[in-house]
This record gives C-alpha cells, structure tokens and sequence, in this order.
C-alpha cells in the first residue's frame, strides 16, 4: 500500500473512468454559482484543507461521483478510486427536529416576501436570518465525513468530491439544503400552503381620496410624516423554470441525472433573454 512522507495511506494510479458519473458543470473556476450554494462551499473552504479540496475537486470535474442520496443529516455517496471497488462516502450534519422546524415555519410564514420566495421555488437570501434568530443555523459550521478508502485523513478526495457535486446540486434545486436540515420541499411547501396568510402590510404611501376643495389648505403637505417612508420591498417574481417545478418530474435519468435537473439551465437562459 502506498504511503506519503507524513505516513499516510493514499491511493497509487489514475482512478478508474467512470461511465455516466456526476460531472460538475463548472470545469473551471468556481463550483456553485448561486448564493446558497456559494455560501456551502465558502464554509467548506473555511474547515477543510485546501490541498484535499483540489483534489476532490478534480474527481468531481472528472464525473467520478458515481451517485449520492440525501436524507435528513446525512448524505451518501459512491466514488470511483483506482480500485475496482468504489468507495462509498457519509457525510453527516444535524437535522432539527418538528419542534425545532415549527418555530422556523411560524417564522417564514410570518414573513410576506419569504412566503412568496419560497412557494415560487427560490430561497431569498435573508432567510438565512430567519435561521439565525432561531438559533438554528442553515449552513452547517461542521460537517461529519467518512470514507471507506484507506486515506484516514479528513476530508480525503472522495469525500471533497461528493461535497462539490452536493455543492452544485444545491444549485439547481435549493430545496436540498433545507432537505438536508430535516425538511422535504413538499413538507415545507405545504406546511406554507396550509399556514393562514399573514396580516396584509399597510402601504405607507397610501392616502384617502378627498375632494380637492377639501384640501385646497394643505394640497402640497406630505400625507405622512416623511420619517416613515421606508424602501419597499422588492416585487417577487416566478423564476423562469417554475413550470418544471409545479409539474410533476418525469421518471427519465440521463447518466444519472433527473431530466428535469437538465432542462432547468435551458429555462433559465430562456428566461434571461
């Protein structure tokens, strides 16, 4: 078994070419290109060495990542090493439990703009201090990883690259990160659906009408106190790729990958033009 100068077990040859593994789309440059999934792979650039980051990163640009499931806390993924045998990976991270995700649903649900956000299929970037406030932080600080390759070094490549193919699926459907924490995209949807719309937010630009010989007096003074006016609210909008999301996905894999995960970039680029 081959080891390195600092008397650790590592893999020796190129690993085995996988056919139909899990490609990251991003062959250079950053991985993940939303906020959310930027933020994942910021803090795992945070806790993790960066030699072993690389390499993991080229397993994950070379689709060695053969497949990987997600439940509540935990993740489990295949690698493909130079053995014959791939070698299968657990990432593990803690899951809040119904009590724990009540307070967080009473709180998204107390919020308009987050509602709307979350029922149209995107995470508004705020929501992460909803989480805060709860004192149940969305993003994990510390993720547990095993591997049942011989590196006993944390994070190996394997388990890196796992972490960077989980990092872009976060980008295609949000809902993954939430999914992880405990809380499934239809448990969460309709606990939303279910929950009484919150209390309508008075428009502080808003004004009775009068007729104007009423108000010939004071026709040019400000309705309001101009102390009150506050920035309102940016307008939400259905993403582009809502459709995919409302219809129920087709049971089609194309190398592994749910078909609706691809055609949801061609929407979006619809969308932008």
């Amino acid at each position: 078994m081959p080891v390195d100068p600092d008397g650790r077990f590592f893999e020796g040859g190129p690993p085995i070419k996988v056919d139909g593994g899990i490609a990251v789309r991003a062959q250079r440059g950053n991985i993940g290109s939303q906020w959310w999934s930027r933020r994942f792979v910021d803090i795992l650039e945070e806790i993790c060495p960066p030699g072993r980051l690389a390499r993991g990163r080229t397993y994950a640009r070379k689709g060695q990542v053969i497949d990987f499931t997600l439940t509540p806390g935990r993740v489990t993924g295949r690698v493909q090493g130079s053995r014959p045998d791939p070698y299968v990976v657990t990432l593990t991270i803690s899951s809040f439990d119904a009590p724990q995700w009540t307070s967080i649903m009473d709180a998204l649900a107390g919020q308009a703009l987050y509602r709307a956000s979350l029922l149209a299929g995107t995470m508004p970037q705020e929501i992460v201090d909803v989480f805060d406030e709860a004192g149940l932080p969305l993003f994990p600080d510390q993720v547990g990883m095993v591997c049942s390759c011989p590196d006993w070094s944390v994070p190996c490549k394997h388990a890196s690259a796992v972490l960077y193919v989980l990092a872009e699926a976060f980008d295609d459907d949000p809902f993954l990160v939430l999914a992880w924490r405990g809380r499934s995209r239809d448990e969460l949807l309709d606990a939303l659906r279910a929950t009484p719309e919150p209390a309508e937010v008075i428009d502080p630009l808003a004004v009775e009408e009068t007729a104007l010989n009423e108000r010939l007096g004071d026709f040019y003074a400000p309705g309001i106190s101009l102390s009150r006016l506050r920035e309102r609210p940016a307008r939400v909008t259905a993403p582009p790729e809502l459709l995919l999301r409302a219809l129920d996905a087709p049971k089609i894999k194309v190398r592994h990958i749910p078909l609706t995960d691809l055609l949801r970039p061609a929407y979006r680029d619809l969308g932008a033009d």
